[in-house]
């Protein structure tokens, strides 16, 4: 299987229990290792590139901030990166080191400006007007939520705006299987959907699937 791209810097040998808690994003949030991606370093530069010259971006799903501190990067310095989500599965709320983690890593990089907004992505879009240059779609993998996902945020993609799924695709050695919820939603939706479809796929990599307008390939 093709390793995600994982940034804790200890020894192959290092016991199991070692690893685990080193997993822990209070190790990323205290410096003592770098934030770990999801993604491989061949999807981390794709977003990258999309992002350069995109100045709204949303991105739902944060994790430890790996790909969002990618995003920013890349960003011109007058763009907006919107962060999505709720950061609800910590033990301890008030602590949140993975929100911490997060917060950490994207602050670290580049100059674009920053909204956190801590909540569930259908609760995030109501209420939400902005033009979207690029949205990556990382959150719920339930293949009903991607659904969701997508119809809430899609309609405010600009014309030639363009939206990635993370984990959306089989990959040589990858780690998706058919049963992924994005998975089969894209293979549903773009794949084997209707040829009258405004969005078509304009590009993919590794797990990540690109779509576009049709009149904007």
């Amino acid at each position: 299987m093709t390793s995600r791209i994982q940034f804790v810097r200890v020894p192959v040998s290092a016991p199991e229990g070692v690893l685990r808690i080193l997993a822990h994003p209070i190790f990323a949030w205290a410096g003592l290792r770098p934030v770990r991606a999801q993604h491989t370093l061949a999807e981390h530069q794709a977003l990258m590139r999309h992002a350069s010259t995109a100045h709204t971006v949303v991105e739902i799903g944060v994790a430890e901030g790996a790909s969002a501190a990618g995003l920013r990067a890349a960003m011109p310095p007058d763009g907006t990166l919107h962060l999505v989500d709720p950061f609800h599965l910590s033990r301890i709320p008030a602590l949140n080191f993975l929100k911490r983690a997060a917060a950490r890593a994207v602050n670290s990089q580049g100059r674009a400006r920053i909204r956190w907004i801590q909540s569930f992505s259908q609760d995030a879009v109501r209420g939400w007007n902005l033009p979207i240059d690029f949205l990556l779609i990382d959150g719920d993998h339930r293949e009903e939520a991607v659904e969701q996902d997508w119809l809430a945020w899609s309609p405010f993609l600009k014309d030639n705006g363009i939206a990635a799924f993370h984990d959306a695709r089989l990959f040589p050695l990858g780690w998706p299987t058919p049963d992924y919820g994005p998975v089969r939603f894209v293979n549903r939706t773009f794949r084997q959907g209707s040829n009258t479809s405004p969005w078509l796929i304009s590009e993919e990599i590794d797990s990540l699937v690109f779509v576009s307008r049709r009149n904007h390939l």
